[in-house]
């Protein structure tokens, strides 16, 4: 007699929805090649809101350029165009000092960028992108077909719930929980190719880290969550707290569970377990990365210059997570960071900043570095609430609304995981840093 067959697990992933809270784009440091969006002017010591964009729901740093997306799900770019970040024609002077719009073949609910590449993930999945990925040898082109100066859709087919940048390459959760990544793999950013491959010369050359191709891990058949740190990428598996990681380890930021790994220890390039827990969103700059757990805690790793780990005057670099005790009393619900600095942004609505502040990124008025976590306060941040933070490698943006308003802004940025059980058996998946024109972190 024929047994019945075992029910699977089908894996579903929703596409998030577009963040509903309104707010107003402010912007601080310095905008040489116009990265603060407000013409001209290419300084500013605290936030200024930047007024030539209305309706921004959302806001992401490049390194040397700005996104914005609005309400309706258009998005607005303006900073450094020199390879096509923008995703739209700077041909006329100055165009590229103010926000300008992107020409979509649908509507957006999430932006990311790098130093030289920009992403979006419109509402029915599709994910395109534009630019550049660069690698020690320059600019590798985004496809195969070199710089793309307009979006360009980037996994034909294939539906996604998420994306995540680091500086030169892009991750991309699809709704049936596989990972794909693309870009330059020498720090093994990518997880899925060798060093030698990385450096373009094997025998597929390029074609291997531009083209987007999924992550074959043996421990993990889906993931539900992805991000992204200069050059490193975290994976949550899917329906669990493990969280893995490759890339960049060199001040041990990918905060390896086991210190046994195959090849250099610095260099991560295949999926290795962490001892990240308890998840709620994972960033980091160049050398440092910053936890934000589902209880409002921060912790901190990575190396301790220019105060980026908030955790004040250190001796040594910090190797194991570290609680930042600054916000022992309080309730922290969302954390970004630059190269060299960092935010964190209180349930009040109030935001942190510690770390470089040489070109005024941190947003206190000076150009001092920060060792632990002081409040930013400006005129424009006057009875308002911060709901959104994100910082490149000189310029930050914040996102301010009303402080009367309830910030429930992070409960609709994140994709919505579903599981239904079926008779038939699925397939098994193969599952910010940046240029600086003054002073640069290390």
């Amino acid at each position: 007699m024929r047994g019945i067959p075992a029910k699977r697990i089908k894996y579903s992933l929703d596409i998030p929805q577009r963040p509903n809270v309104i707010g107003t784009l402010l912007v601080c440091g310095q905008g040489e090649v116009g990265q603060l969006g407000l013409g001209d002017e290419n300084e500013r010591k605290r936030p200024t809101p930047v007024q030539s964009v209305k309706d921004v729901v959302d806001i992401c740093a490049g390194g040397m350029h700005s996104m914005c997306l609005t309400k309706n799900g258009d998005i607005y770019s303006f900073g450094c165009n020199d390879e096509g970040a923008l995703g739209h024609p700077t041909t006329e002077e100055g165009s590229e000092l103010v926000p300008g719009k992107i020409d979509l073949p649908g509507k957006s609910v999430k932006i990311s960028a790098g130093d030289s590449h920009s992403a979006c993930l419109l509402e029915d999945g599709r994910v395109f992108a534009w630019g550049t990925f660069r690698n020690s040898h320059g600019a590798m082109g985004l496809t195969m077909n070199g710089i793309e100066r307009l979006p360009i859709e980037i996994l034909p087919g294939v539906k996604c719930c998420d994306i995540a940048s680091g500086a030169d390459h892009l991750i991309l959760l699809a709704c049936d929980g596989k990972v794909f990544t693309m870009g330059s793999g020498e720090q093994g950013q990518l997880g899925r190719i060798s060093l030698r491959s990385a450096a373009g010369d094997s025998r597929q050359g390029k074609n291997e880290l531009l083209k987007p191709a999924p992550i074959s891990i043996s421990k993990i058949n889906r993931c539900d969550g992805i991000w992204a740190t200069t050059s490193c990428t975290y994976l949550r598996k899917y329906d669990s707290t493990e969280v893995f990681a490759f890339g960049l380890n060199n001040y041990h930021q990918l905060s390896l569970k086991s210190a046994k790994t195959k090849g250099p220890p610095e260099l991560i390039i295949n999926p290795v377990e962490t001892n990240y827990k308890d998840v709620k969103k994972i960033c980091g700059g160049q050398h440092h990365t910053l936890l934000l757990t589902n209880d409002g805690k921060v912790y901190a790793i990575g190396r301790r210059d220019y105060g980026r780990l908030g955790l004040g005057n250190l001796q040594d670099d910090v190797n194991e997570l570290k609680s930042i005790e600054a916000f022992e009393k309080l309730k922290i619900i969302d954390i970004a960071c630059g190269e060299a600095q960092s935010f964190a942004i209180a349930e009040n609505g109030t935001v942190y900043a510690w770390g470089m502040g040489t070109n005024l990124q941190l947003g206190t008025g000076n150009e001092e570095d920060e060792e632990q976590p002081v409040a930013v306060v400006s005129k424009s941040l006057q009875d308002k609430r911060v709901i959104r933070v994100d910082s490149g490698g000189q310029h930050s943006l914040f996102l301010v609304s009303d402080a009367n308003h309830n910030n429930n802004y992070q409960k609709s940025v994140e994709p919505v995981v579903n599981s239904t059980t079926t008779n038939e058996v699925t397939e098994n998946a193969t599952v910010t840093k940046v240029k600086g024109r003054k002073r640069k972190a290390q």
